[in-house]
């Protein structure tokens, strides 16, 4: 018998193309969903909006996009942990997307997220 998948994880992005994160999550999505039950529920287009979302969907995960540089990414950090002490956090690398385009970020998120996933309480 398969184990249960995990979760369920809910996950906000913080992207300035919000149709972009979302395309490129469900394909993350997709690729852990036969151990993972992750619903992407919100995406901030901009670092003030991190705050209000977190508070409002209560995520277990926050993704940065490769666009913010690491003080940027700091920023989204503070403000997410601010408002919901717990929450996961990762950071793309600033650049991946530019440098080596959306295949890569999705790679990335295949290799990157499971070892986070498994750190997550799950309420």
């Amino acid at each position: 018998m398969p184990e249960p998948r995990k979760g369920p994880f809910t996950l906000v992005t913080v992207n300035t193309a919000p149709d972009r994160a979302k395309r490129l999550i469900a394909r993350m999505v997709d690729g852990l969903s036969d151990c993972y039950d992750i619903a992407h529920v919100d995406n901030c287009s901009s670092i003030d909006q991190v705050g209000v979302k977190v508070r409002q969907h209560k995520p277990n995960l926050l993704f940065s996009a490769s666009m913010w540089s690491p003080e940027e990414a700091r920023k989204i950090r503070a403000i997410a942990e601010r408002e919901r002490p717990g929450i996961k956090i990762h950071a793309i690398p600033q650049g991946l997307q530019v440098e080596r385009g959306p295949d890569a970020i999705v790679e990335y998120l295949l290799e990157h997220v499971p070892a986070l996933l498994e750190t997550v309480e799950v309420e």
